[in-house]
């Protein structure tokens, strides 16, 4: 299998580090390997120690590696964590020649990132949202229109400067070169996300350990990211506190037998919680931990709507919320999502990947496929760019030796 057909996409999460590894075809990308770590270096999306953020890393990419059969050198790396923050801007210019090319194109990007950030952030992302040639609105793809004037309308993503430094660090510590930093609600945007669900308008929302990622889609654009530093950690703390259980079995009571909706559950349904110091375990009411569950769930989903009336894009979500991350699969969660939303919900599992797809198939892993996904799509524009210029030399090629071949 050659090297330049992989793509690996690194969830570089708050509970687990996520390596998928995936061949791109001409019908999509196929999974080959993936492995996963539980992640003790990272504090909200952010690494705060480097050194164990390295040996996750590592031992996510030994069990990749071992799945695929094939040595990992270069990843595309998902960032999150509340220091992200988005802002909309445009730029505009004339257009030379009377027709759009593409160095007009990268002009009026230009001119749209042209935006005063401060010195310890960078862009991530300008992602565009719609191009306006003359006063035609609506355009996605503007080369060859006919016009005098092109304007741009894009989305700009930035986050701290030292959050970057420290993913691409423990990368390179880890073997890796990073191809790209993705943003994670951007990611995991591509891999659960339908083409007419980007049309209509839709609100992805990523319920992760650390953070909770929004990405706001309408019109096939982007149109608001946002991050909150709340996720399924603090659930399962609050499980671990009421219930006096250690984290780590809080975290398997969670998955098992979580639920965010107290109604749904029976008085007499009862659970197994292990104890502290080797006491002998309890049994308790599974009614007691979705009384627990419950208030933590409704806050969380309340900011998060929140975060969508203040983003002033609300009412662009036409086909309603798409929930996803490991934490949306206790019980309840898509009822209790549709009564604080008041709109239609579902969850999103990873779609459009072959291979092993049905060992990716958890919104756990949402966003290590959407990494994958994102790469497979760069890396085949860029082939296909550099075949056309190839063949523009080609055809330079042959002139010339027609020429030659003329006047001898």
């Amino acid at each position: 299998m050659a090297k330049a057909e992989l793509i690996i996409g690194l969830d570089i999460g708050t509970t687990k580090i996520c390596a998928v590894v995936g061949e791109a075809g001409e019908d999509g990308v196929d999974i080959v390997g993936i492995g996963s770590s539980p992640s003790t270096g990272l504090r909200k999306g952010v690494v705060v120690n480097i050194e164990e953020t390295v040996k996750s890393v590592q031992k996510a990419l030994e069990e990749a590696e071992l799945m695929a059969g094939c040595s990992i050198r270069s990843v595309y790396a998902g960032i999150a964590g509340s220091h992200i923050k988005s802002i909309n801007s445009n730029g505009v210019i004339a257009i030379q020649g009377g027709e759009v090319t593409q160095r007009d194109v990268d002009r009026a990007l230009e001119a749209a990132g042209a935006v005063a950030i401060p010195m310890d952030r960078e862009v991530i992302h300008t992602l565009p949202q719609e191009f306006i040639v003359d006063d035609q609105h609506g355009i996605i793809h503007p080369l060859g229109m006919s016009g005098v004037r092109l304007e741009v309308k894009v989305h700009i993503v930035t986050g701290a400067v030292t959050s970057a430094q420290n993913i691409v660090k423990a990368c390179h510590r880890s073997g890796l070169d990073v191809s790209d930093i993705v943003l994670e609600s951007m990611a995991s945007a591509k891999a659960v996300l339908t083409e007419e669900e980007r049309e209509l308008g839709v609100a992805l929302v990523d319920l992760g350990g650390g953070t909770t990622d929004i990405a706001v889609f309408s019109g096939a654009a982007i149109r608001y990211t946002g991050v909150l530093p709340l996720g399924g950690q603090n659930l399962t703390n609050d499980i671990a506190f009421g219930l006096r259980t250690p984290v780590l079995g809080a975290e398997r009571i969670k998955v098992k037998y979580g639920c965010a909706m107290a109604d749904l559950v029976s008085v007499d349904e009862i659970i197994e919680v292990s104890t502290v110091g080797g006491r002998e375990p309890r049994r308790l009411s599974r009614r007691l931990l979705a009384e627990i569950c419950q208030p933590r769930m409704e806050e969380l989903l309340s900011l998060v709507d929140q975060e969508l009336t203040k983003s002033g894009c609300k009412h662009l979500i036409g086909a309603g919320v798409v929930l996803t991350g490991g934490s949306v699969l206790i019980d309840g969660c898509q009822e209790l999502a549709e009564q604080i939303f008041n709109m239609p919900t579902r969850i999103g599992y990873p779609r459009n990947v072959g291979g092993l797809r049905d060992v990716v198939n958890n919104p756990k892993y949402a966003t290590a496929v959407g990494l994958l996904c994102y790469g497979a799509e760069k890396e085949g524009s860029e082939r296909k760019f550099r075949k056309g210029n190839e063949n523009i030399f080609d055809r330079t090629v042959k002139g010339i030796k027609d020429w030659f071949r003329t006047i001898s």
